[in-house]
C-alpha cells in the first residue's frame, strides 16, 4: 500500500498532534501494529492491545519498541497485567468500535478512558458502512461520561459532513474537578451556548489542521 502511495500514518500524525513529545499513548484494538508502531517511531511510549494473539504475534514480530498485549477491551485491566502506568491519549483505529460485539461500544469507551490522565483526548475513527451508526457512538460516547470535542471526515482532518462515509472523533475524559455535561453529545457540545468557550474549541482544531497541513487526506 505505501508503494502505491497510500498514506499509512494518519492516524499517528493526527494523535501526535493532540500530545505532548513523548506521550504515553494507548493503541486499543492495535491489530498488527501500524498505528502503534508509527507512534513510536514519533518518539511516543506505546502500548498495543488486541484480542486476538494471531495480530498481536504479527506486531511483536514487526515493530519493536512499543509493548503488544493480548487483551479484551471490553474488560481492560492493564495494572492487573504490569502495567498500572495512565496513558496521555488512546487511539481506536481500523474500525475498531465497527468491530466489537454488538451491545459493548459504551464499556469499551469506559474501559479505555479508565486507563487514561484527566483531560486527555482519545482519537476514534471508523466507517458509516459498517453497521454502528454515529448515533448510536454517540450515545456510547455519552454513557461512558466522555464528551465529543472534534469531528472530521478522515484521519487528516477534512471537514465533517453528514454525508461523510467515514468518522474521525476526538473524544476527551473529564477534568479534574469539573463536572460534564453527559447530555451533550452533539459536535460542539462543548460549548454549552458560551461564545467564548468555542472559540477556544475552534481555536485548537485550528492549532491541529495547521500542524498537519500538506499532507495527503487518508480514512
Amino acid at each position: 500500500m505505501a508503494a502505491e502511495g497510500t498514506d499509512l500514518d494518519g492516524e499517528a500524525r493526527l494523535v501526535d498532534a493532540l500530545v505532548a513529545p513523548g506521550a504515553r499513548i494507548l493503541d486499543a484494538g492495535c491489530g498488527p501494529g501500524r498505528v502503534g508502531a508509527a507512534l513510536f517511531r514519533r518518539g511516543h511510549q506505546v502500548v498495543g492491545v488486541d484480542v486476538d494473539p494471531e495480530l498481536i504475534d504479527a506486531a511483536q514480530q514487526d515493530h519493536h519498541g512499543p509493548i503488544w498485549l493480548v487483551a479484551d477491551l471490553a474488560d481492560l485491566d492493564l495494572a492487573a497485567a504490569g502495567y498500572p502506568e495512565t496513558f496521555d491519549a488512546a487511539v481506536l483505529a481500523g474500525n475498531v468500535m465497527a468491530f466489537l460485539a454488538p451491545g459493548t461500544g459504551a464499556r469499551v469507551l469506559s474501559q479505555v478512558a479508565r486507563h487514561l490522565r484527566p483531560d486527555a483526548p482519545i482519537a476514534v475513527g471508523f466507517g458509516r458502512d459498517r453497521g454502528y451508526s454515529i448515533d448510536a457512538f454517540d450515545a456510547d460516547v455519552t454513557i461512558a461520561g466522555l464528551t465529543v470535542e472534534h469531528r472530521f471526515a478522515t484521519w487528516n482532518i477534512r471537514p465533517w459532513e453528514p454525508s461523510a462515509d467515514f468518522a474521525v472523533s476526538i473524544l476527551r475524559t473529564p477534568s479534574s474537578g469539573r463536572d460534564l455535561d453527559l447530555t451533550a453529545v452533539a459536535v460542539g457540545s462543548t460549548r454549552n451556548d458560551s461564545a467564548s468557550e468555542w472559540s477556544s474549541i475552534a481555536g485548537q482544531a485550528a492549532l491541529v489542521e495547521g500542524s498537519l497541513a500538506g499532507q495527503n487526506p487518508t480514512i
